[in-house]
This record gives C-alpha cells, sequence and structure tokens, in this order.
C-alpha cells in the first residue's frame, strides 16, 4: 500500500525552468552493501574510477540529455555536495543538475513512482529514467531512440535485459511486435527490467496514475503496478539489450566489476 505522509511539501522544481530530459534514480538506502554505504550514498561508490552514478551521467549528456534531474534520499546532501548544480564530465560535456530531496522534504525515499511524481513539474514531456545503482558501460541514450518513442503511441519504453543469476525468473516478457508483456513468472522466455526506460508525463498523471503531480503529498509508490497495467492495455514498448550490464546491488557485484 503507498505511504503518504499526513502534512505536504509543495514541489521546489519550478515548471518555469528549462525542463529535464533526464533523470537519475539515487534514493536508495542501499541497505544490501552495508557498510559500504552506511556514509556513502550506493550511487557515489566507485566503480572503475568514477562514481557508480556518473557512468549514465555521461552517457545521458553524449547522448544530449545535458539537463538531469537526480532524486536523493540516504545521504543525499554528499550527491549534491559532490556534483552541485553543474558539473563538466570528462568526453561528454557539461551536466546541469537539480535535486528532489526526499529525505529532506518527507524523512523517506518515494521509491520509484513516487519519486518520478515528485519530479514531474520539472521533467519534459519525454524524458528517460535510468537507476544510479545500474552499470551498463555500453548503453547509449540515442537522441533517435527518443524520438521514435516521441512518435509512438506507447506511454513507455523500457529496456530489457537477460536475466542475471539473481534474477533467474525475470520481470516481463518481450513480443514479437516489440511490447512489454506482463506475464506470470511460468511464463517463458521473461526477461529483466534493466531500470533504462523512456517514460511520457501522461503516464504519471490521471487517469494512469492517482497522485497529484508534484507528488506534494509525499505518496511512496513503487512503479511495476504502474507498468503492469499499461502493459495489460498494450501501451508499453520494449527493446532487449544484450551489451554489459549489472545491478551493483551488492558488495561482491561490485568487487566482482571493480576487479575486470
Amino acid at each position: 500500500m503507498p505511504l503518504t505522509l499526513a502534512s505536504s511539501a509543495p514541489s521546489p522544481l519550478a515548471e518555469t525552468e528549462v525542463p529535464a530530459r533526464a533523470m537519475i534514480l539515487a534514493a536508495g538506502r542501499g541497505e544490501r552493501m552495508r557498510p559500504l554505504t552506511d556514509l556513502t550514498p550506493k550511487p557515489l561508490l566507485s566503480v572503475r574510477g568514477k562514481p557508480l552514478m556518473q557512468w549514465p551521467m555521461e552517457a545521458l549528456v553524449r547522448g544530449g540529455c545535458a539537463q538531469i534531474l537526480i532524486n536523493t534520499a540516504w545521504r543525499g546532501e554528499r550527491i549534491q555536495a559532490h556534483y552541485g548544480a553543474a558539473v563538466s564530465l570528462p568526453g561528454a560535456g557539461t551536466a546541469q543538475l537539480r535535486y528532489s530531496n526526499e529525505e529532506q522534504d518527507f524523512g523517506y525515499a518515494l521509491e520509484t513512482a513516487g519519486g518520478i511524481s515528485r519530479a514531474l513539474p520539472a521533467l519534459a514531456e519525454v524524458f528517460w529514467v535510468v537507476a544510479g545503482d545500474v552499470f551498463a558501460p555500453e548503453f547509449q541514450f540515442d537522441p533517435h531512440l527518443l524520438a521514435q518513442f516521441e512518435a509512438s503511441p506507447h506511454l513507455a519504453h523500457v529496456w530489457l535485459v537477460p536475466n542475471p543469476v539473481h534474477n533467474p525468473q525475470g520481470d516481463f516478457g518481450l513480443s514479437d511486435q516489440g511490447l512489454a508483456l506482463n506475464l506470470p513468472k511460468t511464463a517463458q522466455p521473461l526477461y529483466t527490467f534493466s531500470t533504462i526506460a523512456l517514460y511520457r508525463r501522461a503516464f504519471f498523471e490521471m487517469p494512469y496514475c492517482d497522485i497529484v503531480p508534484g507528488n506534494p503529498q509525499g505518496t511512496a509508490a513503487p512503479l511495476a503496478p504502474l507498468l503492469r497495467a499499461a502493459m495489460d492495455r498494450g501501451q508499453v514498448g520494449a527493446s532487449l539489450y544484450t551489451g554489459p550490464w549489472t545491478d551493483v546491488g551488492t558488495p561482491e557485484r561490485l568487487a566482482q566489476l571493480n576487479a575486470a
């Protein structure tokens, strides 16, 4: 059941500013990564010489998305202190950054759908979302992909990956027509949701999402139920990504990446 705070906090993200074409999810506690995350938020842990979240940040800027919004909660002030409002990224360019500070505003993380709803006033009509704790160094945030999605009738387009060892049953199916399928776990084949996706703002508004845009009540809500309902309506496109991909969810996976 979604968690809602009794009091409200109007979104500080002004709609008059240049809207962000991308959002990096960086609000998780990283419980399985403790003690590494006791003082450092997981997206700032180093992978091959740079913070984990900087890999998708650089790729987004190379793909033309220089305006990026980052949602934070646990130790979020450290992310903002590290990158500030603008950062020059080697080989990519300058990223203009804005932050949605969920811990500061509500005292807890809002989960994925709640966090995106909170940031919605600052996001473009179509925008990328990627988790800041996923390592996919070869994924390209190609502007042509964004344009194709804009021209489609879909509310979302997700990238699926072959199932890793820690998620052998997968999450969603993939039709021959390029649609994501909400199938039972017994169905085959199923693939794992990479967290990389394109969304329309409308997907997080009525009638598809009942959270008020800007989420002033601090409703914490997961994304999967929204996606599954939209899949059942045939409104979610999907692609299979077969490049390197790791959900950096444990110290062992982090060590493996840094040993490679």
